[in-house]
């Protein structure tokens, strides 16, 4: 996307130009660059209803990724710049907040001015996002990608995980997968939930058509059991990669700024840790792309027991 002054930004949705290219049947979305593939690291996705745990599942497996002794690199690609917070033990800096700071002229940029080390040395960007209503976070992650190849900051390493927004119709929603090898669905055991992630599947079955990321499979969340996951994972065609339960000790964790790794070790939060380090163990071997197809919405309701 081209890189557009303050005025622009404002005037013309962050970046989102009015020239539109067909991206899948039935989609129009803003015209973006070429895919690019970030550097020779893994790059993963992760996506999910609004308040389903995203950000703590990302920074969770970033900080297992690193205990396994890999280099690793969070974005997080929400407008409320709180994915790394557990890691940072802070809100940082947003991306779009320092270009602001030097009136959109990313030349005058240090890596220190958006990148901070966090826990395990986990290295943690917030993308963050224009003013409510006058922009596209698409363009904020954009720019972000752009700031750390320049300051070639992906060159050294092994792991990228993007935390991307909610919103499965905004440019924020799309930007990741021009650099992702693999998106990751988080869901709950729950219609809402897995409604949410049809309309996922669906919307990376059509970006698939032009950029080369494909889907790995679905992680539980906040779930006792998995049953009516399994029921649309065995109709859709995907795999669940893990099951995170609904502890408290998780809910606390973001309470006390720190990711499940440094709670107290109950037999319940060792599951937990094991479980990611499980999870990232399989990821970094490679887990199998998902040749999943969503289902109509009629479909879901039948799936799942509503009259």
């Amino acid at each position: 996307m081209t890189i557009v002054t303050k005025p622009d930004l404002l005037r013309k949705a962050a970046g989102c130009s009015t020239s539109c290219v067909e991206d899948g049947e039935g989609s129009v979305q803003v015209r973006m660059d070429a895919p690019r593939k970030t550097g020779a690291a893994k790059v993963f996705a992760v996506y999910g209803k609004g308040g389903i745990g995203k950000s703590t599942t990302s920074s969770n497996l970033s900080l297992a990724f690193a205990r396994l002794g890999h280099r690793v690199l969070q974005i997080g690609c929400d407008p409320k710049h709180d994915s790394t917070f557990t890691l940072t033990k802070r809100l940082i800096p947003t991306v779009i907040d320092v270009l602001e700071g030097v009136d959109f002229h990313p030349e005058e940029l240090r890596p220190e001015d958006f990148l901070v080390q966090g826990t395990g040395g986990v290295m943690c960007v917030e993308a963050g996002g224009p003013p409510a209503g006058t922009g596209c976070g698409g363009y904020v992650v954009g720019q972000t990608v752009k700031l750390l190849r320049d300051h070639h900051l992906l060159e050294d390493t092994d792991v990228v995980i993007f935390d991307v927004l909610g919103d499965v119709v905004c440019g924020g929603f799309a930007a990741p997968l021009q650099h992702a090898d693999q998106a990751l669905i988080v869901a709950a055991n729950d219609f809402d939930s897995i409604f949410a992630m049809n309309r996922i599947v669906a919307a990376i079955a059509a970006k698939a058509r032009n950029y080369d990321v494909r889907l790995g499979g679905v992680i539980v969340n906040r779930s006792a059991g998995t049953d009516q996951v399994d029921k649309y994972n065995a109709a859709a065609g995907l795999t669940t990669l893990a099951h995170f339960p609904d502890l408290d000790a998780i809910r606390r964790s973001r309470l006390k700024k720190a990711t499940l790794f440094e709670m107290e070790e109950t037999p319940e939060v060792l599951a937990v840790q094991a479980e990611y380090t499980r999870l990232a163990a399989s990821l970094w071997a490679g887990a199998p792309n998902q040749d999943a197809k969503p289902l109509r919405d009629r479909d879901i309701f039948d799936l799942l027991g509503f009259e």
